[in-house]
């Protein structure tokens, strides 16, 4: 069987149970009040307009369902479909564009974009926020540039570009991205210090904005791409590749896939790539545990846009 032809993904009913059980683990909680003890579930009937999925809490006499509190809350479209939409992006290695989407879930583009949204937003993990590097390790850090700054005229070299940060531990083989104004030291040093353990032993280019690393860290290694230099003769653990390869998943994405990004957006765009490479199999995920993780991350978070 495949996997796009699980039950979740083609009927109601199989969707709303099947998170609730991921969500609820068989502990229905009322998102209103908080309440667990007198928690009914209410038969659907759609003759007298009971929707699938509705439960009713004996404390506070409110109905609900397992959407709301969570980026699906108010979404029109059927839940079997987000299921799918979920799967699709979780298993696509550089993301799935909104025009295909719509296409292949048979939805407006309009609704396929915004689903994409909330998906990216259930995505991004702000609970990991232990520094990388511990008990020695190593971090490779690194700086890209991509698309184009809203409103500014292109210039010479990147300025017009929006840009980004990147981390990856390269023993728990885990990145952690994140939006920069600018690439000066002022900017890129103090994130650094935030995430990055001082025990760590920190790879970088040759870019100034790191010249002041050693000072902080227990060792800086350095290598010059200017000079054609991609790994050090003398100690080959002295490199950045590996951040350069999570920066070149990143970028067929965003150019073949996705093609154009909008400054408001970017982070959630990180938000997309970064859960993937976090997820990858690699690191012993499927896609099955992908979309699993991903719909754990829907709850507490809420998306409102108004298509301009």
């Amino acid at each position: 069987m495949s996997a796009l032809s699980r039950p979740e993904f083609h009927g109601e009913e199989a969707a709303f149970a099947h998170l609730e059980k991921l969500i609820w683990n068989g502990a229905p909680l009322c998102p209103h009040c908080g309440g667990m003890d007198r928690i009914t579930k209410v038969k659907a009937n759609p003759a007298k307009r009971i929707r699938v999925g509705l439960w009713r809490c004996g404390d506070c006499k409110r109905q609900f369902t397992i959407k709301v509190g969570t980026v699906f809350e108010h979404m029109r479209l059927p839940l079997h479909k987000a299921l799918q939409a979920v799967y699709l992006v979780t298993s696509s290695k550089k993301g799935i564009s909104a025009h295909q989407l719509h296409r292949t879930l048979e939805i407006t583009y309009k609704s396929a974009w915004f689903l994409l949204h909330r998906i990216r937003e259930a995505m991004r993990d702000d609970s990991d926020i232990a520094p990388m590097g511990g008990n020695g390790g190593v971090v490779e850090v690194d700086e890209t540039f991509i698309g184009r700054l809203k409103g500014v005229e292109k210039k010479r070299a990147f300025h017009h570009k929006m840009k980004v940060l990147a981390l990856v531990d390269r023993d728990s083989g885990k990145a952690r991205t994140m939006v920069v104004d600018n690439v000066k030291a002022e900017t890129l040093m103090p994130l650094v210090l935030a995430n990055v353990a001082r025990e760590a032993r920190v790879m970088t280019d040759e870019h100034s904005g790191y010249r002041d690393a050693g000072k902080f860290f227990a060792a800086h290694g350095t290598t010059s791409h200017g000079k054609g230099e991609y790994v050090n003769l003398q100690d080959r653990s002295i490199h950045s590749n590996t951040v350069e390869g999570y920066f070149s998943i990143f970028k067929r994405g965003m150019k073949g896939v996705y093609q154009h990004c909008g400054e408001e957006h970017l982070h959630r765009y990180l938000a997309e790539f970064e859960f993937r490479y976090n997820n990858r199999a690699a690191l012993g995920c499927n896609d099955s545990d992908r979309s699993e993780a991903a719909l754990k991350g829907i709850t507490g978070k809420r998306l409102t846009y108004q298509w301009a």
